[in-house]
């Protein structure tokens, strides 16, 4: 066995790798550029080398780099992580000449399977379902609009080299083929260092579900069941889950013997996965191969009991497999959720900054739940612009899938995390959306449900009442503090009062606080009570409480005259007032924010690839304005409503904060 392997990674497959070489006595190498030289990566490593500037085309995909970090550190192996040089062949060239096991598969293997175009004409060939499309290079946008003419909208543009939803657009007419071809173009020669662009046929409708599969060099082939990949998001998932509440034990089988079939095809040997479309019939499209780990992996993990990072080193390290098709359960259900430094309240846009709280909810695993936080962060980190927005990947296990789910949505709210925009709200809505939870979900779920974006939860009259409850129990609590604070501790201390007026998402509730030793019984006007039992006290940032016997945790925050309460995807401020307060508040005037709608303001922090009008023209609803690029990702920036451009405040080349004023309008 290797004594000493190299990362070639960073954020959190680096950490996750790292962990499973420390469980098998391995030491490890980490390499990291300047914005990363106090990551998390870097401190979980027993060694660590510099490799250069931020961007991730000066360093971490700068393959002399990363030889020469090898050489330097003796490292007999290099585990590529995703992204990066994961996929790519001149790599994995270069370690073969150097005598350095790749841990991943062979060369042909990743030129063949690693290539879309390529890929698809090899699983046609071993007689795989494909999806119609052109498979030829296309030059420039004219030939790309003609193709997609002939396969017929609407079409799917696609980076051959691509990944993570990089380089790829859906187009369903004419211009979007030409703006997309562009678009996907220059995404792609940035992020991969390679342009060429092909074009398929998009299935509407369709279900994104994948197979792992695991090979060795001895001509053993298995596969680990199926992922549900489906809740995505600019064609990044978001959510996945194992095993799919979608396939059948025969689709599910046809799915893996194929896979198999076209990992032997190709003389597979590592950990891999082949991506499947899957319409509403369980008819099943291959979609391409991926050639290395996914990012979704411990999902399947976690039904399988299998440790697909040991498995991927004692491939490499040329084992036969030690497990068999008949070896390969599936135990409960899993479910991931990706949590991004991505905006939700602004359409889901890169957000970058410090994070000033980081605390993830406590891992466990027993023999009724698992949770498992796969993570590259660390509370006072800082989230890069340079980078995936990916902070981390909260994982629940549990025997059935409504558990499972009911597991992710206590773990999401326990999940602190601030300094910057992330998607904790928009992963706790999907949990408890009804598409979701009955399994009838396709990858169109978020445009679909979301088409105006996300504009957070509205909770029902229930989850009201539980957190308006809480709310005054705590209160009550907050109330005898203050009390005692305020120095009167003698005799004639102030008593603190029973009744008051919880005001919450536009309702008001009446009610009455009769506390003990153990909790609170908050009766409302209309004779309902809660039993409301916890041990917050004022100053904790989480509240986690029982109502009525039923879990209920709380996000809280101090506001004037009650708290800021996060939930379920909700945010709310929520006011106790008494009821002479109560009675008072309803003649304060509401402050109004100021009026931008005349302003173009940058909705996060990035580089102005280019402007696409100026002054004086007249410009058209939905009319591309400008392009900015954060995060590896291009956003066209587009007119909301008809309007004469007065002032342009910034050029191509220009890099703007949060809410800069990119142009103004008459």
């Amino acid at each position: 066995m290797f004594d000493k392997i190299l990362i070639a990674n960073r954020g959190e497959i680096a950490c996750r790798v790292i962990k499973t070489a420390r469980k098998m006595g391995i030491k490890t190498v980490a390499i990291y550029s300047d914005a990363d030289r106090n990551a998390l990566h870097v401190e979980m490593a027993d060694e660590a080398v510099h490799i250069g500037p931020p961007p991730a085309n000066q360093s971490y995909i700068v393959i002399d780099k990363v030889m020469e970090a090898i050489k330097a550190t003796g490292a007999q192996a290099v585990h590529p992580g995703y992204g990066f040089l994961s996929e790519n062949p001149k790599f994995a060239e270069a370690l073969a000449a150097a005598n350095v096991a790749f841990i991943g598969p062979p060369v042909g293997a990743i030129e063949s399977m690693g290539d879309k175009i390529t890929s698809k004409k090899i699983a046609q060939e071993a007689g795989v379902s494909t999806v119609p499309g052109y498979m030829g290079l296309i030059e420039d946008a004219d030939e790309a609009v003609k193709i997609s003419q002939q396969i017929g909208y609407p079409v799917m543009i696609k980076a051959s080299a691509g990944g993570g939803g990089k380089g790829m657009r859906i187009a369903w007419n004419d211009e979007e083929a030409r703006e997309g071809f562009q678009s996907s173009k220059n995404e792609a020669a940035n992020s991969f260092g390679d342009d060429r662009i092909f074009i398929e046929k998009f299935v509407t409708q369709p279900r994104h579900i994948e197979i792992q599969v695991l090979a060795d060099a001895h001509g053993n082939c298995i596969y680990l069941n199926e992922r549900e990949c489906s809740i995505q998001r600019r064609n990044q998932k978001v959510v996945e889950e194992a095993p799919s509440p979608f396939l059948d034990e025969a689709t599910r089988k046809a799915m893996g013997e194929q896979s198999c079939a076209l990992a032997k095809a190709v003389g597979y040997a590592s950990a891999g996965t082949v991506e499947f479309i899957v319409d509403g019939d369980r008819n099943f499209y291959f979609l391409e191969m991926n050639t290395r780990l996914q990012v979704e992996h411990p999902v399947t993990e976690l039904i399988t009991g299998v440790d697909l990072v040991e498995q991927m080193i004692r491939v490499a390290n040329g084992e036969p497999l030690s497990i068999t098709q008949d070896d390969v359960k599936i135990n409960g259900w899993a479910i991931e959720n990706r949590l991004y430094a991505e905006d939700p309240y602004r359409n889901f846009l890169p957000s970058i900054g410090r994070l000033t709280r980081y605390r993830p909810p406590a891992e466990e695993a027993t023999e009724t739940a698992v949770v498992r936080n796969d993570t590259g962060v660390f509370e006072g980190g800082e989230i890069s612009m340079y980078y995936d927005p990916m902070i981390a990947k909260l994982c629940t296990w549990a025997p059935t899938r409504a558990d499972a789910i009911e597991e992710m949505r206590i773990a999401l709210d326990r999940f602190e995390l601030e300094g910057i925009g992330h998607n904790l709200p928009f992963l706790a809505a999907v949990m408890d959306h009804s598409k979701f939870t009955s399994g009838d979900m396709t990858t169109a779920f978020i445009a679909e449900e979301y088409p105006d974006g996300f504009q957070g939860v509205e909770l029902n009259e229930a989850e009201l009442r539980r957190i308006a409850a809480s709310a005054a129990a705590m209160n009550r609590v907050a109330e005898i503090r203050r009390t005692k604070i305020s120095g009167r501790m003698d005799n004639h201390e102030r008593r603190v009062g029973d009744n008051w007026v919880v005001s919450l998402q536009g309702e008001k509730f009446a009610v009455s606080v009769a506390a003990d030793t153990d909790g609170s019984t908050v009766t409302f006007e209309d004779g309902a009570s809660l039993r409301v039992e916890g041990d917050w006290t004022p100053g904790m940032m989480l509240a986690d409480m029982t109502v009525d016997g039923a879990p209920l945790v709380m996000k809280v925050g101090k506001i004037t005259g009650g708290f800021r309460i996060r939930n379920r995807g909700a945010d709310l401020k929520v006011h106790v007032r008494s009821p002479r307060q109560a009675e008072l508040a309803l003649h304060m005037i509401e402050k109004l924010p100021p009026d931008t709608s005349k302003m173009l303001l940058c909705p996060m922090p990035g580089l102005i690839v280019k402007v696409d009008v100026e002054v004086g023209q007249e410009v058209q609803e939905g009319q591309a304005l400008c392009t900015v690029e954060a995060m590896k990702m291009e956003n066209i920036l587009r007119a909301e409503r008809k309007g004469v451009v007065s002032k342009i405040n910034a050029a191509a080349g220009d890099s703007l904060a949060v809410d800069d004023i990119i142009m103004e309008f008459e």
